[in-house]
């Protein structure tokens, strides 16, 4: 999270150059941070005497003294600074010696962000950089809770403060944890930008204060105009999209709800069966109206519908029961196949649930410091089990294979019903046509296809993302838990995918990055309302709102390359000696076991110790969890063992493996801020560094072939970046960028003697298991 250059060494710099001292071996914790010359302490608060002395010269330690020229924070148009506080002290959290840098801490409208004298410099720039949101910016969005600490007592940070914190500790919704000494800040300084920082983050606002409209108002509008991705905002791109599906024999695009006249929930234009007439849509708002999703290539169709309410009076209940039967019987006719019913409300978990089981998985990766991740690494896979999220995600992956079923094998139309058909419903109709559709595995297939679920379709993504922060019953991670589910398919098969797992994690991040009306509203109605406005430029025009789909706002060609996948399959290759990719697996396991594990060969923080601990004490248990009463059913069972018994068609029906630990923890983007969690020069990246180096061997080789026959040559030989030094990189690249060192502790024995029943731990010669050993 800092630069290397904002590291001070030895860990010991905060003991003053003309002292001389007794060494001891490890640092006080008390020691805060090291105060810069001749700062005074700022908010009242006291310096710790240092609790030790030591016999290191003066010359052998380096300070990393506050910055003395001014560095100010780069702002967006329509960007404003509200508060800074000068000389405040960033943790860089590699290891537990409080190691950091000086610098200034603003906040603006927009952002969060911790400037120092390495951020003026343009020096070292990573080849992922976003153009945006820096590694020290967090925006106001992406934060997730504020502590402060008061004698060492963390508290967490809401509404009007009375008295102010010595340390500030920010939780982000991406994951990353910042930590800020307040000690030596002045103590008005203090103030103004911790209550600063609370407000602006922390507080309900109204929709039009977002920074998005701020933006939309001062930006000049600078498209590049080569977006492909289909915005389901026009009735002609419903008809291309029934075109493409070959369903438009059956259905139609309807124009009923111009002047959003049915329902402000519903888009503009959207797909219903031929057979339904205009007075039925409006009848109840839209709702009991099967609404079209997809069709497959045998004729069967992908429906979804907004349920009715449950609590009403009977007369209003069999009125409505009548019209809904009234809709299948005629749906279920031919031409159309038969219809199969479907409430994910009694099959699937609620969005409570969802919420709830999110907020427990991530507080294990929301770690301040190395001892804590050490702490829970030996009941890691306890932890991971009891938050619940893998099974969720199972669920729902099993779910769309059940659906893939009905429509491939069955030749039956599905409808899914949902009280809004807005939140699980976008989830499984996403997940069904990633699986059936290779257009929907393409970059813009899969964007086109997230607009017209998602943003055309009504997710609340306002609501469910808790922007406002005015409701936190309504936050529900919905879109995360997709984005999950596509990882999952993903690392499963890569070659079918045009896109990285490094797309869907800046696609998750971007989430919260307020320029982009993409993520930011709950409707269509609600945006197109809103966008009208004044803007600082047309006095009274519309706003111009960006979407995400224009990766180039946030990434030059050179980072964006990092979100194409250079192995991607575009044609089929009938090999019938095709094997499955091997895929590295991390030496903390992601996934939860089965009953035995198969012993990993490399060796870290789970050493042949975890293989002992998953066969004596998890096995049995976590094979009951897995082996749960929703088991598939035999048909289900038999098209599951059947497709994954044949070669993979990348660009036919994908299935995911969904038994036990084929379900795993989406690394990049839990894992990328731990230190401790990376492989440096190992994971997929050196196995893609490996075949990109191939590749361009045998791409230059081509070259010279058709020079040898003098052809031109045309076009540009790379289609990926390629990675240098790959011994250097991470195992989580491009997040963390090169090798960092970390301290990791040896763990003695006794830590294990408390699993008393596991002889073969215990029958140990060593008296210390050293992990630190093969970790680089």
């Amino acid at each position: 999270m800092g630069g290397a250059g904002s590291v001070m060494r030895l860990g010991v710099a905060a003991l003053p150059r003309d002292r001389s001292f007794r060494c001891l071996p490890a640092w006080d914790e008390r020691w805060e941070a090291p105060p810069p010359a001749g700062a005074m302490l700022g908010g009242g608060a006291r310096a710790a005497k240092p609790s030790f002395v030591s016999y290191i010269s003066p010359e052998e330690i380096h300070i990393k003294e506050p910055i003395e020229k001014e560095v100010n924070p780069r702002l967006l148009p329509g960007e404003l600074l509200l508060c800074e506080a000068s000389t405040v002290y960033k943790y860089i959290q590699e290891d537990g010696s409080n190691r950091g840098t000086y610098g200034k801490l603003v906040c603006t409208n927009f952002k969060i962000s911790f400037l120092d004298d390495d951020s003026a410099s343009d020096d070292n720039e990573p080849q992922f950089k976003n153009k945006i949101v820096g590694e020290n910016d967090i925006t106001l969005q992406c934060v997730d809770q504020i502590y402060g600490v008061y004698d060492e007592k963390k508290k967490l940070l809401t509404g009007q403060l009375r008295k102010y914190p010595e340390k500030l500790i920010i939780y982000c919704k991406d994951l990353r944890v910042f930590n800020f000494c307040l000690r030596y800040t002045k103590e008005e300084e203090v103030k103004r930008i911790v209550s600063g920082i609370v407000h602006h983050s922390q507080t309900p606002k109204l929709l039009k204060r977002l920074f998005l409209f701020s933006y939309a108002s001062a930006a000049p509008n600078n498209a590049d105009g080569k977006n492909q991705t289909v915005m389901f905002e026009t009735l002609q791109d419903w008809r291309d999209e029934l075109e493409r599906t070959k369903g438009n024999v059956k259905y139609k695009a309807v124009t009923t709800n111009e002047g959003y006249r049915v329902s402000e929930k519903l888009p503009l234009y959207f797909v219903v069966p031929i057979c339904i007439s205009e007075e039925s849509i409006l009848k109840y708002e839209g709702r009991g109206i099967p609404i079209w999703c997809w069709s497959c290539h045998n004729g069967a169709a992908l429906l979804k519908m907004s349920a009715f309410p449950k609590e009403q009076d009977d007369s209003t209940s069999q009125t409505q029961k009548a019209f809904l039967d009234g809709i299948c019987k005629t749906i279920s006719k031919p031409p159309y196949e038969l219809l199969k019913m479907d409430d994910l409300s009694s099959s699937l978990p609620s969005l409570q649930d969802i919420q709830t089981a999110y907020t427990r998985f991530k507080q294990l990766f929301l770690i301040d410091n190395s001892t804590d991740f050490w702490a829970t690494d030996v009941k890691w896979f306890s932890l991971l089990e009891s938050t619940n999220w893998l099974e969720i995600i199972r669920r729902v992956l099993k779910k769309a294979i059940e659906v893939a079923e009905c429509l491939e094998i069955q030749h039956t139309n599905v409808l899914l019903i949902e009280e809004s058909a807005t939140d699980l419903c976008c989830v499984i109709s996403s997940l069904v046509q990633v699986m059936m559709d290779s257009y929907s595995r393409t970059k813009s297939g899969f964007q086109s296809l997230i607009q017209k679920e998602w943003v055309i379709g009504g997710h609340g993504f306002l609501d469910r993302c808790n922007h406002l922060h005015k409701s936190e019953k309504e936050e529900a991670p919905v879109f995360l838990l997709l984005l999950n589910c596509v990882w999952q398919l993903v690392q499963q098969y890569p070659p079918a995918f045009e896109f990285t797992e490094t797309y869907l994690t800046v696609l998750s991040d971007s989430l919260y990055v307020p320029i982009f009306s993409t993520f930011f509203f709950n409707s269509q109605h609600q945006r197109d309302t809103n966008k009208s406005g004044e803007s600082l430029k047309t006095q009274g025009g519309p706003f111009r709102f960006l979407t995400v789909w224009d990766w180039s706002v946030q990434f030059d060609r050179k980072a964006q390359a990092f979100l194409n996948n250079p192995l991607y399959a575009e044609k089929p290759k009938p090999d019938k000696s095709q094997r499955k990719t091997a895929r590295f697996k991390h030496q903390r396991q992601l996934s939860l076991p089965l009953t035995q594990a198969k012993p990993s060969t490399k060796r870290g923080f789970f050493r042949e110790e975890t293989d002992h601990l998953i066969k004596n004490i998890l096995g049995k248990r976590i094979g009951k969890f897995i082996n749960s009463s929703d088991e598939p059913p035999n048909n289900l069972r038999e098209f599951y063992d059947s497709w994954h018994s044949k070669p993979v068609d990348y660009h036919g029906l994908l299935l995911p493996r969904i038994d036990g630990p084929e379900i795993k923890v989406w690394a990049q983007r839990y894992l990328r801020w731990i230190p401790e969690a990376q492989l440096h020069g190992g994971g997929t990246i050196a196995t893609a560094a490996k075949i990109l180096d191939l590749m361009e061997e045998v791409q230059s080789l081509q070259v010279k072939m058709v020079e040898e026959h003098s052809q031109a040559v045309s076009g540009d030989v790379h289609s990926a970046p390629m990675l240098r030094n790959s011994a250097r990189l991470s195992s989580l690249f491009p997040f963390a960028l090169l090798q960092r060192q970390s301290v990791k502790p040896a763990l003695p024995t006794s830590t294990w003697k408390d699993l008393e029943d596991e002889d073969d731990l215990v029958k140990r010669d060593d008296e210390f298991v050293d992990l630190s050993g093969d970790m680089l």
